[in-house]
């Protein structure tokens, strides 16, 4: 990416672009090198190497196993859960599958379910947990769209829930269909595992409890976490040694996390291009010539567009060089942000695990010892669903907006307040070109507010339509009406002059002149000779 971006600036028409370093301004802004993200990056990677390394893994299943297991397709619905509870901390890059799938693929082969089924459900749970919180790409995903990724952690709850929902419903059906044994409901067992796993529990509620409550930043939240993982895996549970292990977890989860921030440097570099050029302009004028009109044909062409894009580049750098390109389009579409984030990070879910090219597959054949075309069969039901998960978020918006709905319903209520438009309102209900500008999504509003401005009062009597009189005008008819006083009543020395007769209406009265035979007339009239 960082390659092509400087062929595409030394190719460009203006000779004064051809430069190095016209890669490299919006990746040394702050707008992305002060971000805190980069920050939190490998900070949130060192969690998860921590956890993986040590026996959490062991103590999710137990607590999982304890509490789904006497359902039908209990281990596998306890597989769904702690992958995606896995996933949120690692990004979905791989370590899940082979923390998580390794511990459960043979304990679901040991119970009875099918090698296929096992095989499947561990590779797609590699990327589940993507839509839920303290997801890094949902974190990515917010530096690069410019939004608030706080609502955005709201807004993929009942999402992510709903993926999961969906596979727990396939795994039960498929524990009941392949006759598995089901453990007994044990509430003692319950109890021990829970509180056996209960300093990991704690581990989110640092991250969101500190970022909901405002005690902490995004990149402190992310910090504590680290420094807490360490102390409970190092001198809680004494799963780890400072002097054997962290080296090693250190170096390993350091070389993840700055690959990542290079992909993110170097795909910025390609933004910057991108942008400067009004390349989605111009995509958006090609898509509409041929006839892209309707928001039903946009998400078609958006899904399968972001589902190739995903199973060809890692979900960072996929995040990075799309979502620049496809705002502008869901800007004229008028979908909502967070709508906008949940179908990419689900495409993104989908592209992980979906043949040729899913990066899951990839990582399951290697750790599975499985040649990866024998993946492609297996895989599909479990992308079958996410799929339609993905139909249902596209076309039923509410599923990524209801928990935004109380921020939208307070923005508005304080513009109301101050009689101004709900700029804010706006930027949470659809996506914005500017967001500097925010316009209004909707006709209504468009009307009411137009160009996101107060529209100018309109008159409406036929004095409010009149032209002001001017000054000038004023002041000649105050100089004709002051020598007409003048000549109509002069006399001298009590002559008993009659006052003068008004002009008459034919005549102009009141337009600021006088007729010359009324004004010989007056003066003759107003003289009496002694």
């Amino acid at each position: 990416m960082g390659g092509a971006s400087e062929i595409a600036w030394l190719l460009h028409r203006d000779a004064a672009y051809h430069h190095l370093r016209y890669i490299a301004p919006t990746v040394l802004d702050e707008r992305f090198a002060g971000s805190p993200i980069l920050v939190t990056i490998p900070l949130f990677t060192f969690v998860g190497y921590v956890m993986a390394e040590s026996k959490t893994p062991d103590r999710i299943v137990r607590a999982s196993s304890a509490f789904f297991g006497w359902m039908p397709g209990g281990l596998a619905i306890v597989c769904i859960v702690a992958s995606a509870f896995f996933t949120t901390l690692t990004g979905g890059s791989g370590v899940t599958i082979v923390a998580i799938g390794g511990l459960l693929y043979p304990a679901l082969r040991k119970q009875g379910y099918s090698d296929a089924f096992a095989l499947g459900l561990v590779t797609t749970g590699g990327s589940l947990g993507l839509l839920l919180p303290p997801s890094l790409p949902i974190l990515v995903y917010s530096l690069v769209a410019g939004i608030d990724f706080n609502k955005t952690f709201k807004a993929g709850l009942l999402p992510g829930v709903l993926v999961m929902i969906m596979l727990g419903v396939y795994a039960a059906y498929v524990g009941l269909r392949e006759k598995v044994k089901l453990s007994k409901l044990d509430g003692r067992e319950m109890l021990a595992a829970l509180w056996l796993l209960k300093w990991e529990l704690l581990i989110p509620v640092i991250i969101l409890g500190g970022l909901a409550t405002g005690l902490t930043s995004l990149d402190e939240s992310a910090g504590l976490a680290a420094l807490y993982t360490l102390g409970i895996e190092v001198y809680i549970y004494k799963d780890l040694s400072l002097k054997k292990d962290l080296p090693r977890i250190a170096k390993s989860s350091m070389a993840l996390a700055g690959a990542v921030i290079l992909i993110l440097a170097m795909a910025n570099a390609l933004i910057n291009y991108v942008i400067q050029e009004h390349i989605p302009n111009q995509v958006l004028e090609f898509m509409v010539h041929l006839g892209l009109t309707q928001t039903w044909q946009f998400l078609i062409v958006l899904n399968v567009f972001l589902l190739v894009l995903g199973m060809l580049m890692d979900g960072f750098s996929a995040i990075l060089v799309a979502v620049p390109l496809i705002l502008p389009f869901a800007a004229r579409f008028t979908l909502g942000p967070f709508h906008m984030a949940m179908i990419f990070l689900l495409n993104l879910e989908i592209a992980y695990c979906c043949p040729p090219l899913g990066l899951n597959l990839f990582i399951s054949s290697f750790r599975f010892n499985r040649p990866v075309v024998d993946l492609y069969k297996i895989v599909l039901p479990f992308a079958g669903i996410l799929a339609l998960a993905l139909v249902m978020v596209s076309y039923i918006p509410v599923l990524s907006d209801v928990t935004i709905r109380g921020d939208i319903r307070a923005a508005r209520e304080t513009a109301a307040r101050v009689n101004s438009p709900p700029r804010e309102a706006w930027l949470l209900e659809c996506v914005q070109e500017d967001r500097t500008n925010p316009l209004p999504c909707t006709e209504e509003e468009r009307r009411k507010w137009p160009g996101g401005q107060v529209a100018a009062p309109v008159a409406t009597t036929p004095e409010a339509q009149a032209p002001a009189p001017t000054a000038e005008a004023g002041e000649d008819a105050e100089d004709a009406e002051l020598l007409r006083q003048m000549m109509g009543g002069g006399g001298d020395g009590g002559s008993g002059a009659a006052p003068a007769a008004p002009p008459s209406s034919a005549e102009g009265a009141g337009s600021g002149e006088i007729n010359e035979e009324e004004l010989l007339r007056q003066m003759q009239g107003g003289t009496d000779g002694g």
